[in-house]
């Protein structure tokens, strides 16, 4: 219980969303629903010290806190960047080989001076083999000889690694043999990854690509968690976001490091889906746009669609995750011309030096750049941790790349948008057209630095007509961590046709799981009688190769199970047959809720020497510039509705209102609006 208590005078819960550009940061005061909300530049290199950055932004010190909850970059950007730790892997004598082998898929079908695969992140010198053999099943066909594990731990310690991966051929069904391997592994090695733990599922080479990937940064995350444990004071309660849409402890993340793969990001949709329920929004696709990514996700009835099969540099990723589309495409995104063609991103400017407008020697024309000298961003305004935006550099950045087209800044600048935009909507399109889901039908609810700005043009190009713009959009992922609850994931094969139903099997299969994920919150001090398990069944017709999302199976009534299967298929994709079907996977979710007092939202932070209309120009398209009143977004009454062209802010993002869209301003200060078509 320990873990739970805490002081009289630790009445903040906070939330920290580290992004590439800048800290967000959120506090909430329950007892009083004081808020307190800031931005201050990223520290890439001292994460820890960004904390206290972030706390001392919003006025507090760690003896205030009861709970700090934050999103971090750190995993992600590790796998990006290569910078991962040596490791060995353990394996069925005979599949030595499964990583170098892969599957058949070439990165690049048509450039041959490429690598048509990734080298595999273990040598084949470090890739050890153990005498053992399970059936599809689980069945012990040649048992592991305690001489074969001690040997292969000898050879492990030899090899040099950091860390060692254990994934053993069908260890998904039977944990046994990995289990007893991982036993006297951790005599000798501080990280050990095993793959029944990491990743309990079919796919030999998916589930040990991901099992050394896990185990390759373990080193790094177990370092930063120290870190925190010495530096923080002692007594504060520090959580992490993790992929799967909620927080977990440091201790639970410690082993399973690959939760934190899409940290950010998913604290982003987990408000969103919150949004999604409290406004009662059939389909939204969230819209997160900050300084480096822009971050879709589609949400359907209140729930954001959760993925296992996912990439992260090229490398197999199966873990339960936010399917989060996320594409290099953010304020800081530099502009280039590649052979004769205007290209926005991957490339980025980053938190340091920033976009030429930053004042902090960067040069590359950036969207954010652009932004600015269209007169959607007000450089009177700070942009952030006091940051106030300077028109000189960002001219000489989008002059630079005008001059190698012949264009005027102007154009140029029009062009950087309007590209950014069409990058954006092909995103779109891959989490909405490529699944069968009609994206026109969406709202589109924009949040993070960005996405209000670019929201309106993006809907328009893709055929969406509404545009949420939730309260505190600017810091809504930081608003996501504060608003958390305690949440582990798991998901486990199980393959059983209707032919074949074993009610007995798929109940040991769920005990084990509710057990498994259940423990964390239980040695977090939650009780049995406050831990909620959430249950979901993975169906496919037979020869699919994507399942179907049943939630809450009734596992005891088969005919009703089948029913419900082809309801959904026939929801999803429009037709639905009588063709046999299978149970593929089973998902489940343990949680401890947060008590939710009231909606999510704090008031709109008001802009410093603001006013409620002030008069400016902005550019929309080559016509030239257009007259645009301004207005502050803390001013805005209830019902009040504003007409584009106009631009809405607050202290630390802006709303465009392009000419022939209308805003409308809710009582919680959420903003609707109708993008109407381009005049």
């Amino acid at each position: 219980m320990a873990e739970r208590a805490a002081s009289a005078g630790a009445a903040w819960r906070v939330g920290v969303d580290i992004g590439g550009t800048f800290t967000d940061v959120v506090a909430i005061r329950a007892e009083s629903n004081e808020t307190r909300i800031a931005k201050v530049a990223t520290r890439p290199g001292d994460r820890v010290n960004g904390l206290f950055d972030a706390l001392a932004a919003v006025g507090l010190e760690w003896a205030e806190v009861g709970d700090l909850i934050h999103g971090t970059t750190m995993v992600t950007n590790a796998i990006i960047e290569g910078r991962l730790a040596k490791v060995a892997l353990v394996t069925t004598r005979g599949f030595a080989d499964t990583l170098a082998i892969g599957r058949q898929n070439r990165r690049d079908l048509y450039r041959l001076d490429v690598l048509p695969k990734l080298l595999p992140l273990v040598p084949r010198e470090r890739c050890l083999e153990v005498d053992e053999r399970l059936d599809a099943d689980g069945r012990v066909l040649k048992p592991l000889s305690e001489a074969d594990a001690d040997d292969a731990v000898d050879k492990a310690e030899k090899s040099g690694a950091e860390a060692v991966a254990v994934s053993l051929i069908h260890a998904y069904a039977n944990p046994a043999h990995e289990e007893r391997l991982g036993e006297r592994l951790r005599r000798r090695f501080p990280y050990v990854a095993l793959s029944n733990r990491v990743n309990p599922e079919a796919r030999e080479y998916e589930r040990t690509a991901t099992t050394v990937l896990s185990a390759s940064v373990m080193p790094l995350a177990a370092g930063y968690l120290d870190d925190l444990a010495r530096r923080v004071p002692a007594g504060a309660r520090i959580h992490l976001f993790h992929s799967a849409g909620g927080m977990a402890s440091a201790e639970a993340l410690r082993d399973l490091p690959l939760g934190l793969a899409m940290s950010g990001p998913a604290a982003g949709v987990a408000a969103a889906a919150r949004i999604a329920r409290e406004l009662d929004l059939d389909h939204v696709i969230s819209f997160d746009m900050g300084g480096t990514t822009t971050d879709a996700c589609l949400i359907a009835d209140g729930r954001p669609e959760i993925a296992t099969d996912r990439t992260l540099a090229g490398r197999p990723l199966r873990q339960p995750m936010v399917a989060v589309e996320s594409i290099g495409a953010g304020g800081g995104s530099i502009a280039c011309f590649d052979h004769g063609a205007l290209r926005v991103g991957p490339e980025s400017a980053g938190a340091e030096p920033g976009p030429a407008c930053y004042g902090r020697g960067g040069t590359g024309p950036t969207v954010s750049d652009a932004n600015l000298l269209l007169g959607y961003l007000d450089p009177a305004r700070p942009l952030g941790d006091g940051m106030r935006l300077d028109p000189a550099p960002a001219e000489r950045a989008i002059a630079a790349l005008a001059g190698e087209a012949g264009l005027s800044v102007r154009d140029t600048a029009l062009g950087i948008v309007a590209v950014a935009n069409q990058t954006m909507v092909r995103a779109l399109r891959r989490i909405t057209v490529e699944r069968g889901v009609d994206g026109r039908r969406c709202a589109l609810l924009a949040f993070g630095g960005a996405g209000p700005m670019h929201a309106a043009a993006v809907a328009r190009a893709f055929g969406i007509a509404r545009v949420v713009v939730p309260v505190a959009s600017s810091i809504f992922s930081a608003l996501g961590c504060a608003a958390a609850g305690m949440s582990y994931s798991q998901q486990r094969t199980v393959r059983m046709a209707p032919a074949e139903w074993d009610p007995g099997r798929i109940g040991s299969a769920r005990t084990e799981l509710r057990a498994r994920l259940s423990a964390p919150l239980v040695a977090a001090g939650h009780g049995p009688h406050e831990i909620r398990i959430e249950e979901v069944a993975l169906v496919r017709y037979s020869g699919q190769s994507y399942a179907v999302e049943i939630h809450d199976p009734d596992f005891a009534d088969q005919a009703d199970f089948g029913r419900r299967f082809r309801e959904r298929h026939e929801r999803l994709y429009g037709f639905a047959t009588d063709e046999p079907w299978e149970l593929v996977a089973l998902r489940m979710r343990a949680f401890a809720p947060q008590r939710e007092n009231g909606a999510l939202g704090i008031a709109a932070a008001p802009m410093p020497g603001g006013s409620q209309s002030a008069a400016g120009a902005c550019v929309f398209d080559r016509s030239g510039p257009v007259a645009t009143p301004r207005h502050e977004r803390s001013r805005l009454a209830p019902g009040q509705t504003v007409r584009g062209p106009a631009v809405i802010a607050d202290a630390f993002s802006t709303v465009v209102v392009p000419p022939g869209a209308t805003l409308t301003a809710d009582r919680r200060g959420h903003l609707f609006m109708d993008v109407g078509a381009s005049p």
